[in-house]
């Protein structure tokens, strides 16, 4: 059986990293999961993360209360960040395909996420609501990177504008705007071998045609991914598998 994952506290991984061994206490939330929900006990592996970039294998040297256990590093691993960084920015889904497009979009390797109020979309993220909205994105986010055994999490950012994601383009290696109507496909694209690529996806609606001025106008060019059309839930995590493979971060 393959050794569950834990996310470990900040700064827990660091002594261990440097000396390739160490004793690391999990507790809070996920100890208490480790140790009343998977019932782990003395001697049965484990691994932690920190979520940006460093994971420890180890095993479960002792176990108290509830929802602490102390676990002795046999193992260190660190990752760099990959290049090209892809950041998708996700228009807001109705219901729970907002989870379901996080979720994806984790395990298959999207670096950040960037939840979009676009004009078309139905869902709106206001006050209390919109707390709580974001909140589970991060949730779930954190949840799939475990469930995925990446060692760095992605990064999901504030609720933003259409000025905003227009910024961030600005900033891109390169921009994409997915568009059944796009003249180039996407597995046609010039690619940058580092820097970033800002992947933009519509809600159901579609993204507007003064969102895709503004955007063009920040150097985001419209590109299809094929001839049929996905929901905004999926077409993200469609076109990020697409990348990953053209870039050789799956290779």
């Amino acid at each position: 059986m393959t050794a569950p994952v834990f996310l470990a506290g900040h700064g827990q991984l660091a002594g261990p990293a440097r000396s390739g061994s160490g004793t690391v206490v999990l507790e809070g939330p996920e100890g208490r999961h480790a140790v009343s929900v998977r019932r782990l006990r003395p001697g049965e592996e484990i691994v932690l993360t920190d979520g940006v970039g460093t994971g420890a294998s180890g095993t479960v040297e002792s176990v108290s209360g509830k929802d602490r256990l102390e676990v002795t590093v046999t193992s260190v691993r660190t990752e760099a960040e990959p290049q090209p960084r892809i950041t998708v920015v996700q228009a807001l889904p109705k219901g729970d395909r907002g989870e379901l497009a996080v979720e994806t979009l984790t395990e298959t390797g999207a670096d950040a996420i960037v939840p979009w109020a676009a004009s078309r979309c139905v869902t709106q993220w206001k006050g209390e609501r919109g707390q709580k909205s974001l909140a589970k994105w991060r949730s779930t986010a954190r949840e799939a990177g475990k469930q995925a055994r990446r060692l760095r999490f992605p990064e999901v950012a504030g609720l933003a504008t259409t000025a905003q994601v227009a910024q961030l383009l600005r900033g891109a290696e390169l921009g994409v705007v997915l568009h059944e109507e796009g003249d180039s496909s996407l597995a046609t694209a010039e690619l940058p071998a580092d820097g970033g690529i800002v992947l933009v996806v519509g809600p159901e609606g579609g993204v507007s045609p003064q969102e895709l001025t503004a955007f063009a106008e920040a150097g985001a060019q419209p590109f299809r991914l094929g001839p049929t059309v996905l929901r905004t839930s999926t077409a993200g995590t469609a076109a990020t598998a697409l990348l990953l493979g053209r870039t050789g971060r799956w290779s």
